[in-house]
């Protein structure tokens, strides 16, 4: 069961990891991209850690459409608004919650990557962060009501997404121009999604 308080610790959880891991985003970014996807990574995210730390919101909604605006405005990239549509997909998938279930949640994560492959106009197979989180939050559907934690999953699934990057053509964006050499590397925001859902399951375990 997630609460606003769940949903500050998860968040937080997320940004550290975020921050612990900048340079070597940066690092795979310098590969085929503007090289900043760290910074504006780390920045994103602890702006909303820092949102979600102060407001007394209960509605896990409008928590959510207030770090999707917080997220955007700190983290005014290609990825850093491809996030924050996926944040505002599951507010709306939330509205009016002040306590999410398991099915809850699994529903407002897919109604979050869908609102990226709507406005983003991607799919998975494109080396994009879609390739880590959707098959992430299809394996955290799978596994509700199973032995294994639905978190616990959806974190190999993304950890899986992520390495078969590492074969493809990117279609979109800047990483477009280069084909073939980026190439043997996973994508940068691919990573970010499998650090999202490595942390979101480490935060889960620990809570046990």
């Amino acid at each position: 069961m997630m609460d606003a308080q769940g949903l500050a610790g998860a968040m937080g959880a997320v940004a550290g990891k975020i921050e612990e891991n900048k340079e070597y985003l940066t690092r795979l970014d310098q590969l085929n991209g503007d090289g900043d996807l760290g910074i504006s990574m780390s920045e994103g995210f602890k702006a909303v850690d820092m949102l979600l730390e102060i407001s007394e919101e209960k509605d896990l909604g409008k928590l959510l459409m207030k770090a999707g605006n917080a997220f955007n405005e700190a983290a005014p990239s290609s990825l850093g608004t491809i996030l924050s549509f996926g944040l505002t997909g599951m507010a709306k998938a939330l509205k009016g919650t002040r306590e999410a279930g398991g099915e809850q949640i699994a529903v407002a994560l897919r109604a979050g990557v869908d609102k990226i492959m709507e406005k983003a106009g991607s799919k998975p197979g494109e080396r994009t962060i879609l390739d880590s989180l959707c098959p992430a939050v299809e394996a955290y559907a799978g596994a509700l009501g199973m032995e294994t934690c639905p978190l616990e999953a959806a974190a190999r699934a993304a950890a899986t997404g992520a390495e078969a990057t590492k074969q493809m053509k990117p279609v979109h964006g800047r990483a477009a121009y280069y084909g073939e050499k980026c190439l043997g590397n996973p994508d940068g925001g691919a990573v970010v999604g499998q650090l999202i859902f490595e942390a979101l399951s480490r935060y889960e375990a620990a809570r046990k």
